[in-house]
C-alpha cells in the first residue's frame, strides 16, 4: 500500500444551501467530492472515505414522524434511520467514486462496509443530548418547532440558527475494522463508519444490540484513522482553513499549526461545540495516539483536498 489517508466529509458539506437538498443535488455535491478524492488516489494516496450524516438522520426522522401522523405508519428508530442513511450516502460515494475510476481508466473499485462502532452503555451522553441533526430553523421558527416537539432539545448551531440535538457518545471500537482492513488490503477505495458508525453496545453475553443516538463522524474516523495506521486523516468541511477568533474583526486563518498550539486555542476558546470543536479534538486525538511516526492532519473544504494533501493548502496540523 502507499500512504494511507482517511477522508472524513461532512454530511452538512452534501447540501449546498436550503435550495439544495434533494437526493439528486446531494449526489451532486458527492461526485464534485469524488473528482478531487480521485486525485489523491492518482497522486499515490489509499483512502477511505468517512462521512457525516446529520441533515440526512434528521430528514429521515421527520418522514418516519409524518408517516405515522399521516397514515399510522410505525415509527422508525433512531439507530435504524442512521443505518439507513449510512447505506444511502455510501452508495452515492460509492457510485460516485466508481464512475470517476471510468472516466480516469483506473483499475479501482470502491466498495461500502456498513459499519457498527461500540460504545459505552454507560456513557454520560445518552443523558446529556448534543449532537445536532436535521435541518436549521430560525428565530422564527424556533418556538413553533418547540411547541410541535416538546421532546426535542434544541440548540444554538454556530450561528446559524437552532438544531435539534441527540445523543453522541464517544466511540471506543470499530466492530467491522478486520473487514475494512481485508478490503484495503486488496487494493479497494473504502467507504466505511459512515456517520460515525450505527452505535451498538455489547451486552453481557457477547452479543451487540444498537442505541439510539448518532456518533460524531470525526471522533469515529479520528479512531478509524489509529487502528488502520493511516498516515494522514483529512477533515472535510465548509471552510478552507480553521481560523481563531472566528467572525471577529481580528479573525486569522491557520495554515500551519502544532498540536500544542490547537489545544490552546480549543482551552481558549476559539472553536464552536457541535460545529468545528469536535473536528479540533477529534485531529488532536489521532495526532497523539501512539504508532506512526511522521501522521498528519489536515482541515479543509473539498475543493482544496489534493492540494492540501500535497501540503500547499488548509491547515495542516503537525506534532
Amino acid at each position: 500500500m502507499g500512504r494511507l489517508a482517511v477522508v472524513a466529509i461532512g454530511g452538512n458539506s452534501l447540501i449546498r444551501d436550503e435550495d439544495h437538498k434533494t437526493v439528486a443535488d446531494q449526489y451532486a455535491a458527492i461526485c464534485e467530492t469524488a473528482v478531487h478524492i480521485a486525485d489523491m488516489i492518482e497522486s499515490g494516496c489509499d483512502v477511505v472515505i468517512t462521512h457525516g450524516n446529520g441533515p440526512q438522520v434528521g430528514f429521515a426522522l421527520r418522514r418516519s414522524e409524518i408517516a405515522e401522523q399521516a397514515e399510522g405508519m410505525h415509527p422508525v428508530p433512531l439507530v435504524n434511520c442512521g443505518a439507513d442513511t449510512q447505506g444511502a450516502i455510501g452508495y452515492q460515494i460509492q457510485q460516485a467514486m466508481g464512475n470517476e475510476f471510468r472516466r480516469r481508466r483506473m483499475k479501482k473499485t470502491a466498495v461500502t462496509v456498513v459499519t457498527q462502532v461500540l460504545v459505552d452503555a454507560d456513557d454520560p451522553a445518552f443523558g446529556n443530548p448534543s449532537k445536532p441533526i436535521g435541518s436549521f430553523f430560525g428565530e422564527e421558527q424556533v418556538e413553533r418547532v418547540r411547541r410541535e416537539h416538546p421532546d426535542w432539545a434544541l440548540v444554538s448551531d454556530a450561528g446559524r440558527g437552532y438544531r435539534r440535538v441527540v445523543a453522541s457518545p464517544r466511540p471506543k471500537e470499530i466492530v467491522e475494522a478486520t473487514v475494512i482492513e481485508s478490503l484495503l488490503g486488496q487494493g479497494h477505495c473504502l467507504v466505511a463508519v459512515g456517520g460515525g458508525g450505527i452505535p451498538v453496545v455489547r451486552r453481557p453475553d457477547g452479543t451487540l444490540e444498537g442505541r439510539d443516538a448518532v456518533i460524531d463522524k470525526d471522533f469515529a474516523s479520528s479512531l478509524l484513522a489509529s487502528r488502520l495506521g493511516a498516515d494522514l486523516l483529512v477533515i472535510s468541511t465548509g471552510v478552507p482553513q480553521v481560523c481563531v477568533n472566528f467572525g471577529r474583526a481580528d479573525q486569522r486563518a491557520l495554515s500551519r499549526v502544532t498540536v500544542a498550539d490547537l489545544k490552546r486555542y480549543a482551552d481558549e476558546g476559539h472553536f464552536a461545540p457541535g460545529s468545528m470543536l469536535p473536528k479540533i479534538q477529534a485531529v488532536i486525538q489521532f495526532m497523539e495516539r501512539p504508532g506512526r511516526e511522521g501522521r498528519r492532519a489536515v482541515i479543509t473544504d473539498p475543493q482544496s483536498l489534493s492540494m492540501a494533501v500535497a501540503d500547499r493548502a488548509g491547515t495542516q496540523v503537525v506534532s
